[in-house]
């Protein structure tokens, strides 16, 4: 019989990635999302098949999944700042409510559990590379705090669950990625370069540009996750792709690869905005077994290709409104 695993946050960026894998690998997938920032039409192409099935529901509510469970990736958050700036009260209860939820879920299913951390966690370090024992350095009452100590609640009530309850747990700390699905206008580097591009504006990058990001292919980012969920280590793992590169160059590459005609501007440096984000991946490689195979140059040709083939609606689509949370 095929095993079965709820993925929250399914409709996101790297829930559908997710969906899919599971489903090839021949998983019954049950997907829940309540779209505040997940787009349905990522896992659509999914519904018609026997072994998908969707609720819509908010996990920071009681979570009430029908049948056996044998695992559970909660992967529901906003994830970019343009989110999570705007609801931080909800971004704080999906990160503490909804992973207690999940964690219920899964003590009283016997499901192991992988939850979606982030670099983010380190805060702007003061080690770099980031190693997993790096505790971070990170301001709980800026603006980025809601997302950063949502993330490392999240982190600190799993391990709490595996060591009082027995539970089996993952957390996988995801470093910048990049891909299909990815929304224009969700803020970040990547998609807000591409975004200007296609639009003929200019690209803005924030203070003088020496920042670096760390760009990982969501393939290779699926993989790690993969292996993180069928292994038996509980610490947290760092996954995502060690070439560094600064947000200056980027945005030169970007220019490049659209070939647009436009020119890079820069303004003020966002309030925490962290100064380096490099992964050590040593853990992952000598746990896992795993590395990322897709170069920046492969990738973003990919990337570019999707974003290139949407409708110029989309390129001038604003980000989502949201009611104010309680």
């Amino acid at each position: 019989m095929s095993k079965r695993i709820l993925i929250t946050g399914a409709a996101g960026f790297l829930g559908s990635h997710l969906c899919d894998r599971f489903i090839k690998e021949g998983y019954q997938v049950v997907a829940m999302d309540n779209l505040i920032t997940g787009d349905i039409k990522n896992i659509e192409h999914l519904f018609p098949l026997k072994e998908f099935e969707y609720y819509h529901h908010d996990v920071s509510k009681f979570i009430h999944v029908p049948g056996n469970l044998d695992y559970i990736l909660h992967f529901a958050s906003p994830a970019s700042p343009i989110d999570y700036l705007k609801i931080p009260i909800q971004t704080l209860k999906v990160g503490s409510l909804g992973t207690h939820n999940c964690l219920g879920l899964a003590k009283d299913k016997k499901a192991r559990i992988l939850v979606a951390s982030t670099s983010e966690v380190y805060g702007d370090p003061a080690v770099h590379p980031q190693t997993e024992e790096y505790w971070g350095n990170v301001n709980p009452v800026g603006p980025r705090g809601v997302y950063d100590e949502a993330k490392r609640f999240q982190e600190a009530i799993t391990m709490a669950y595996h060591t009082y309850h027995g539970v089996e747990t993952r957390i996988v700390r995801i470093f910048n990625t990049y891909g299909p699905r990815m929304r224009l206008n969700d803020g970040r580097a990547l998609p807000a370069f591409i975004g200007q591009a296609l639009r003929g504006e200019d690209l803005t990058v924030f203070g003088d540009g020496s920042q670096t990001r760390s760009f990982c292919y969501v393939d290779d980012l699926i993989e790690g996750i993969y292996r993180l969920l069928l292994s038996d280590y509980a610490m947290p793992v760092n996954i995502g792709n060690p070439h560094e590169i600064s947000l200056k160059d980027f945005a030169e590459e970007i220019l490049k690869l659209t070939g647009a005609s436009v020119k890079i501007t820069y303004k003020p440096l966002p309030v925490d905005d962290p100064k380096q984000r490099q992964p050590d991946i040593t853990k992952a490689k000598n746990i896992l077994g795993w590395e990322p195979k897709t170069g920046r140059a492969e990738g973003l040709k990919k990337t570019y290709e999707y974003f290139k083939n949407l409708s110029s609606e989309e390129w001038y689509k604003l980000p989502k409104e949201f009611t104010k949370q309680k």
